[in-house]
């Protein structure tokens, strides 16, 4: 088995100093943690689960011709803000105004479109602006039946399934430290994916992560997103 290092890649996760005894695996031109133990992390998952998609691509737009610009490259937009409509390909615009949006890309091309999306776009008469979301924030997801309880203990808005439906888009505070958050839970998990401050992603990682303990909660590979040999991730 070819050993992958994270000092090979340009592209790092804020998160990588902890993944020193992770097992890694190849996404695009970066890398992403598979697994963190050797026993299977799919119950895990299932319970109290932390995930780090820092390198998987997203991108952000604003300005008044944002939602032409997207639609002209054919994503479904939501109809109003605070809302996330899930892609046909597995990635998600979520709305954060009237005039912005966040593009978050897909496991199941890697990020391929999302990224593409960055690269062509080109500064015009258009009031689009391209933000770049990769650099500023981070990618975490917190999975499991107990979610979230989890987030109970580090936000003040009510993320139960009754209050906070899928698809639903809160720009909150978790753990003190400003976020965004979408319930991307799909009929069998429940899951938010939490975009925080790339600077700070350490810190919220073990904040998480010590919320998680009542639960037994852990961090996970994003092994446990392909259920079957050969499927479609859960993402």
């Amino acid at each position: 088995m070819v050993t992958l290092n994270t000092t090979d890649f340009h592209e790092r996760s804020p998160l990588y100093v902890l993944q020193q005894q992770a097992q890694l695996a190849r996404l695009g031109d970066s890398l992403i943690v598979s697994r963190y133990a050797d026993e299977d992390e799919a119950a895990q998952f299932e319970r109290c689960a932390l995930l780090d998609l820092s390198n998987l691509a997203r991108v952000g737009f604003r300005g008044a011709d944002a939602a032409e610009h997207l639609s002209a490259q054919h994503f479904d937009l939501p109809d109003v803000p605070n809302r996330c409509v899930l892609q046909s390909d597995g990635s998600q615009v979520a709305r954060l105004s009237q005039t912005e949006y966040f593009v978050l890309g897909s496991l199941h091309d890697a990020g391929t479109r999302v990224q593409t999306l960055e690269r062509q776009w080109q500064q015009s008469a258009k009031a689009c602006y391209m933000l770049p979301r990769q650099d500023s924030h981070a990618w975490l997801v917190l999975a499991g039946e107990h979610a979230s309880a989890v987030m109970a203990k580090v936000c003040g808005v009510d993320l139960r399934q009754q209050a906070f439906a899928v698809g639903a888009v809160a720009q909150t505070s978790v753990a003190r430290m400003s976020a965004v958050v979408i319930n991307g839970s799909s009929t069998s998990v429940p899951l938010f994916h939490i975009l925080c401050d790339r600077a700070s992603a350490q810190y919220l990682w073990g904040a998480l992560l010590d919320a998680m303990q009542e639960f037994a909660g852990k961090a996970v590979g994003v092994d446990v997103l392909y259920p079957n040999s050969g499927a479609m991730p859960r993402l």
